[in-house]
């Protein structure tokens, strides 16, 4: 309340803007497209239903005043030869145990995987061979919600394409929001990758069939996989 009786707005929520460089990279940093990600002990790179290894799309630490999720490290994996959108699986109104490796129909298993990390390490001695290596850069700024215009971030609220959706972990906690990927978003890839189905060319892939990409996680940390991508397209 301020000194004349007329209530004040509590504070909006941090949020940055997530800015891509464009001088590729030739060495391991923790904000990056692509290349060399990095891992809690125990936890190894993902790998699809398929068997093959996903691809690292982007990997980056989020900032200290991040709701619920501040200071630990996000990476975004989806495997280059299954190319669709998230399919939520969810019973008794709550998202099946361990959802993140649930069938995806048509898929006997799931072709993606999200982390949220506390301690990551060392980076891996290998980068991710598809996509193109570049540095990422976290702006703060305030998204206003207008109309047709969705930014790359990480923080604040989602600004839904369609509608607002929200879903309950397999722990009983109301997922949180924590990034936004806008639609068609494209990401280039090295010469000879592997060609991505349903894609925009072969320089490039996307993400979830180029859906606008929401990824909630359990606010909880029940386990650090324990985050889903919700897709739209407006």
């Amino acid at each position: 309340m301020s000194e004349d009786g007329l209530e004040v707005e509590g504070a909006l929520p941090s949020e940055y803007e997530i800015e891509i460089g464009t001088e590729p990279l030739d060495r391991p940093t923790r904000n990056s497209v692509g290349g060399w990600p990095y891992f809690d002990d125990g936890q190894e790179w993902p790998r699809c239903f398929c068997g093959e290894r996903m691809t690292l799309f982007f990997q980056l630490d989020l900032p200290d005043d991040i709701e619920f999720f501040g200071g630990e490290h996000l990476s975004v994996f989806h495997c280059a030869h299954h190319n669709d959108a998230s399919d939520p699986v969810t019973a008794d109104d709550r998202l099946v145990p361990r959802f993140w490796e649930a069938p995806q129909p048509p898929f006997p298993g799931s072709f993606w995987r999200v982390l949220l990390q506390r301690d990551p390490g060392i980076p891996e001695a290998e980068p991710e061979p598809a996509v193109r290596p570049l540095p990422l850069t976290l702006r703060p700024f305030v998204d206003a919600h207008g109309p047709f215009t969705m930014f790359f971030k990480v923080g604040g609220t989602a600004a839904w394409a369609l509608y607002p959706e929200q879903y309950l972990c397999a722990c009983g906690a109301e997922l949180a929001f924590v990034c936004q990927v806008p639609e068609n978003w494209e990401f280039g890839v090295r010469p000879g990758a592997p060609v991505q189905p349903h894609s925009v060319g072969d320089d490039a892939y996307l993400l979830f069939l180029g859906n606008e990409v929401y990824l909630l996680a359990c606010p909880r940390r029940c386990d650090p996989a324990a985050v889903l991508p919700v897709n739209q397209r407006g």
